[in-house]
């Protein structure tokens, strides 16, 4: 249906969803990649551990995490129920906040123990924005993408993601290169934070020229649902419908575990990990991710295009299989003295290239598993969920069991692990949901599982 939609309200669409992610994650890329900075800032008083620092900062980092499934809640109601344009806005306008306000925070040095709180706030406000944004963004490109292209359009969140990331590590670089490692430390880190407001106000300005989605539209008309009625929604649905939905949005989060935690393992927690337990310098480190992240956003759009010709499940397969096999070979190469520049560059590449191979057709897999009147949240959820555990708790798990056991292959460990879970719940999916229209009718009680179609794909 939305193949007779003007060209440019699909484009609006596509810019207007990207904005907001690349605010998202080019925040949560500048804190993992100046995490040794904050460490020793705000969680490491005079005469204190840095890896306890370190270990802290990253209890902060996860905990913002564990906020998200809680903006994914709120917001997503609020987009299935008013609207994803207007949610979209709000949680713009308050994610372009915190993360602004990061940049201005006083250090432990100025105001002491207060420091880390005042830190772990902004943080916590950022995970309730982002919880809210990634289900808006992806029911807003999947449900503006022509027909047979909903993998494509999807692919534009993550791609965006990709740009976010890559954008931080180069934002880190520059000024790594430009001021003197006490002048960074000083006050160049706010740098990255404060330029979150001009990016979130053209954002802001992008996401007001929005038009509603077709499919919220159509769905909002059609059950007679409003803001004022409040009938549209989870809360809205039978017992069994619920309870159909929390298992989709549980079958979903398992789906994209891998994902979740070999992206954050290799495009964000890399950093710290290189310079804390291989001696790296910050800036070959940074380096080492910015090529991480060359190649997962290079992997993006193809694996998005290839899941719309052959379907979602074999191309996500293929990517969890592959970061399960490679994990370990592909560190042991980082750890190896012997590995040439060009075989580590290669190395990195590689790892960011699979995670790309699953974040391509993930968005729209989950696009597809829920209907319109409870996407926004279903989706929204089940991502916000798996990103808590498994993406928010990486640097923090990983860096914790390397100071417990001193085994330098803890990351190889977390991702082979988790890449094998998600392949279990990524062998349910069915090979044609990438055929059908996105489904608009409330979700209905499951059936016999030997039956050709379930109720969530």
């Amino acid at each position: 249906m939305s193949a007779s939609l003007p060209g440019p309200a699909v484009r609006r669409a596509l810019l207007a969803g990207s904005v907001g992610n690349f605010i998202e994650w080019y925040e949560f890329g500048v804190y993992g990649f100046f995490a040794t900075v904050i460490a020793t800032n705000f969680f490491t008083p005079e005469g204190g551990s840095e890896i306890e620092g370190l270990v802290r900062t990253y209890a902060s980092f996860g905990l913002a995490f564990f906020f998200r499934p809680l903006g994914a809640a709120v917001f997503g109601r609020t987009g299935d129920r008013i609207g994803r344009r207007p949610t979209l806005i709000l949680v713009l306008a308050l994610m372009t906040g915190a993360t602004t306000l990061i940049g201005l925070l006083p250090t432990y040095d100025t105001v002491g123990a207060a420091a880390p709180w005042l830190l772990t706030l902004a943080r916590i406000l950022q995970g309730l924005s982002a919880g809210g944004e990634f289900g808006g963004t992806v029911s807003v490109m999947t449900e503006f993408a022509p027909p047979g292209r909903r993998g494509l359009y999807g692919a534009w969140q993550s791609f965006t993601v990709a740009l976010g990331l890559l954008a931080g590590a180069g934002t880190a670089a520059v000024l790594a290169t430009a001021l003197s490692e006490e002048a960074l430390n000083d006050w160049g880190w706010r740098v990255p934070f404060l330029l979150a407001l001009p990016i979130g106000l053209t954002a802001l300005w992008l996401r007001l020229r929005l038009e509603e989605t077709p499919s919220f539209r159509r769905t909002h008309v059609d059950t007679g649902a409003t803001g004022a009625t409040g009938t549209a929604g989870a809360a809205a649905l039978p017992v069994a419908s619920r309870r159909e939905l929390a298992r989709a949005i549980g079958l979903g989060a398992g789906r994209v575990m891998g994902w979740a935690a070999a992206g954050y393992t290799f495009l964000v927690v890399m950093p710290s990990y290189l310079q804390a337990t291989l001696d790296a310098s910050f800036q070959q480190a940074l380096v080492a991710t910015v090529v991480a992240n060359a190649g997962f956003a290079a992997a993006i759009l193809p694996a998005g295009l290839l899941s719309d010709r052959i379907g979602r499940r074999p191309v996500m397969l293929t990517g969890a299989a592959l970061v399960t096999v490679l994990a370990f070979p592909l560190l042991n190469i980082l750890q190896n003295p012997a590995s040439s520049a060009l075989v580590r560059g290669v190395a990195v590449l590689v790892a960011g290239a699979v995670v790309g191979l699953m974040a391509g057709p993930g968005p729209a897999m989950l696009a597809e598993m829920f209907p319109t009147r409870v996407r926004y949240t279903g989706l929204g959820l089940a991502y916000a969920l798996s990103n808590a555990v498994f993406s928010g708790c990486a640097g923090l798990i990983i860096t914790e069991a390397i100071k417990r056991t001193g085994d330098a292959d803890i990351p190889a460990y977390y991702v082979a692990a988790t890449g094998a879970l998600s392949l279990i719940a990524l062998a349910t999916l069915r090979g044609d949901t990438h055929r059908g229209t996105l489904r608009e009718e409330e979700p209905h009680p499951p059936r016999d599982e030997t039956e050709e179609e379930t109720p969530c794909a």
